[in-house]
């Protein structure tokens, strides 16, 4: 397969599968991220350019070694599927979360902007902010699929690379937050227990949408 590396041929093959959504969305926001300052170090590679038929996005050096995994919940190599001009079927190869949130996730938040132009934001003694190496530890207690060094690592390395949203009380602690990803894809949205039920999660939501949209990445819900 060819890797593509020249900065014309990766905006032709983000307008490409911009026309393919949302079929494209695997393999669309590892390449919108390669073409916004690459954060995840990733590759993306073609069996042929420009009609290509498959495409494949991966860590940048990975070598795969014909093993596609298989899609379980957790932390693991699962694939993709999005479809080229060629009418093949292509692959994202990464670390793909198995969560039935994360291709909607910032979508959801699309349904409240209407709210927040008419005033809707955090409420009284919450503020926008965000997370910083620091709540590592935070992330890996409260996410489902945490608790272990392997996914500790994962999440310090979202908080490092990707845009992220948090909610904080008067004293500057969280009390809501939503990752992103490699793929574009939100990602471990969470309100702490004793905050719940106030419509946190909706304004994380709204924000991160919001700057998605604006950087250029599609939102579904």
């Amino acid at each position: 397969m060819k890797i593509l590396t020249c900065p014309a041929q990766l905006q032709r093959l983000e307008g490409i599968l911009r026309k393919s959504l949302p079929l494209a969305l695997p393999v669309f926001g590892a390449v919108l991220n390669i073409n916004r300052g690459n954060p995840g170090q990733y590759e993306v590679l073609v069996d042929k350019w420009p009609e290509f038929g498959a495409v494949l996005a991966r860590p940048s050096g990975e070598v795969a070694n014909g093993d596609m995994g298989h899609c379980r919940r957790g932390v693991t190599q699962c694939p993709g599927v999005c479809q080229g001009p060629g009418g093949y079927w292509g692959w994202t190869w990464g670390y793909w979360r198995a969560l039935g949130l994360d291709l909607g996730m910032l979508g959801a938040g699309l349904q409240y902007w209407a709210h927040w132009k008419q005033g809707f934001g955090p409420a009284p003694g919450v503020r926008l902010g965000s997370l910083s190496p620091s709540h590592a530890d935070l992330l890996n207690d409260t996410w489902p699929y945490g608790g272990n060094a392997r996914s500790r690592r994962y999440l310090a390395e979202l908080l490092e690379r990707f845009p992220q949203v948090c909610l904080q009380d008067s004293s500057g602690q969280p009390v809501a937050w939503v990752l992103t990803d490699h793929f574009g894809t939100g990602t471990h949205s969470y309100t702490l227990p004793e905050h719940r039920r106030h419509g946190h999660m909706q304004v994380a939501l709204t924000v991160a949408a919001q700057r998605a949209h604006a950087r250029g990445f599609p939102t579904f819900g």
